[in-house]
């Protein structure tokens, strides 16, 4: 059954339009650390209110003057000559300026009010993006400033699991453990996560909401 377009994305997330996003760092410090990659994937609605993912961002990002760049991390993300021509990374604004515009174009087309960061542990990946775009005094960024949607905390509602590997074999989504630790592998991941749960919500019946009922008579 379809859905009147009212009833579509801009009113599924209360006029939120709903962003994946995931980073690549230096360190776990967003004010001091670096950010070295950047993936966004915007999503939509179709018309029976199925979502689905949308449009793919991507960027490899320099480090900012003076940042700080942990051995730990770089071996850990695999990202171990954060300098290399060979990566193609451009600025932070430069990044950030590309993703937010189109965040916006999309954000416009489906009649949303404001983006809303959807992450696994998102409130690293929003430290970070805040404080990128401060240093690059982008001032219009287009995420609410501390609210997000974490599919760490929606994975462990839905599937019993909080760790994103594990989530997504428990959705039945492809997970290469090879391939992890990329910022455009796990936003991939996560947007197909994300969408798994809240298209099973609507599955069960949890969206749209029934008519509100009547409240039966109290006991007291």
């Amino acid at each position: 059954m379809s859905l009147p377009e009212s009833n579509l994305l801009n009113q599924r997330f209360r006029g939120y339009y709903p962003v994946v996003i995931d980073v690549e760092t230096a360190g776990f410090n967003a004010q001091t650390d670096a950010l070295l990659e950047i993936a966004a994937v915007t999503l939509k609605m179709d018309e029976a209110g199925w979502l689905l993912p949308d449009q793919t961002f991507h960027h490899h990002v320099m480090p900012f003057e003076g940042a700080n760049l942990e051995q730990a991390a770089l071996e850990f993300n695999g990202i171990v000559e954060p300098f290399s021509a060979l990566r193609g990374a451009v600025s932070e604004k430069e990044a950030l300026s590309e993703i937010f515009k189109g965040i916006r174009k999309g954000q416009k087309a489906a009649g949303c009010n404001r983006a809303i960061m959807v992450a696994h542990n998102a409130s690293f990946d929003l430290g970070f993006v805040n404080a990128a775009a401060e240093r690059a005094s982008l001032k219009r960024n287009p995420f609410h400033p501390f609210a997000s949607f974490d599919t760490a905390c929606l994975s462990g509602l839905a599937l019993g699991q909080t760790v994103l590997a594990k989530a997504c074999r428990a959705a039945h989504i492809p997970f290469d453990n090879k391939e992890a630790h990329s910022a455009l592998y796990d936003t991939l991941r996560t947007a197909e996560l994300f969408c798994h749960i809240v298209n099973r919500w609507k599955a069960l019946g949890g969206w749209p909401l029934p008519p509100e009922q009547p409240n039966p008579p109290s006991d007291q």
